[in-house]
Parts: structure tokens; sequence; C-alpha cells
């Protein structure tokens, strides 16, 4: 495998994601910011941050699978949130629930980091999600 997980003694726990990730692979593989819409650029559940978590999970798979890499290569993920609040992570993790199992996302989730922002491309986009995988 070219990803390790882990969380050092010493680091926060417990959280929903590995605080490190070691790649020891060539192949780099980079998923652009992914959002709730369909192939066609339909919106997917608007104003629902957790229906919009599950569908950008989702094309990031399609985006990972496309390459022919998985969850489990994933070195680390990148959240941006429109106009986050600590009382939306309830929401978050719904969406982030919802979807695991049907995609392969792990728990722990790989690093991750989840940023808020004030506006993404269009307002009704409530998440973007980024990942960076490494293949042997």
């Amino acid at each position: 495998m070219a990803v390790q997980h882990f969380t050092p003694q010493g680091m926060l726990q417990p959280v929903p994601y590995h605080h490190v990730a070691v790649g020891t692979g060539a192949r780099h593989v980079h998923v652009s910011g992914q959002v709730a819409r369909q192939g066609d650029g339909a919106p997917v559940t608007p104003g629902d941050l957790a229906g919009q978590v599950a569908q950008a999970l989702r094309n990031t798979a399609v985006g990972l699978t496309g390459a022919g890499a998985t969850f489990a290569d994933v070195l680390r993920l990148t959240f941006y949130v429109t106009r986050w609040a600590p009382e939306k992570i309830g929401d978050f993790m719904a969406g982030v629930e919802a979807v695991a199992e049907e995609i392969g996302l792990p728990a722990p989730l790989p690093p991750a980091s989840l940023i808020g922002v004030e506006y993404l491309f269009e307002p009704d986009v409530l998440v973007e999600v980024e990942a960076t995988a490494i293949l042997d």
C-alpha cells in the first residue's frame, strides 16, 4: 500500500480523521474541488449541507476511480464549507456518514482540513472537496 495513515500518541484524539499520512508511491493523483453537481451540471440537494457533502464525496470517488485510485490511497482531503459555523458539524458529519460505506470512505478519514469560506463559485454551492492520493 502506498499510503499509511496513523495518529501518533500525544496528538488530539479522538477525531474523525488521522493526523498523519505517509505516502511512498510514485504516482500522485489530485482530484480538483468537487461539488454537489451531477455530470450534466445539475445541482444536487440545494440548501442541504449533508446532501451536498455526500454528493461532493461521491464525485470525488468518481475522480479517484477514473485514475485507478480509491479512498484507501488518499493522502489528504480538504473540505471548503461556505459560511461555516461550529453548529454545522452535525450536518457535515451526517453527509460523510451517509455515503462512507457506498464509496469506501474509511473511518477514521485520511488527514483532513475543513476550511470555512464566505462564498464558493455559485451561491447554491455549500461545500467543495479536494483529494490528493498516491499510488505505487
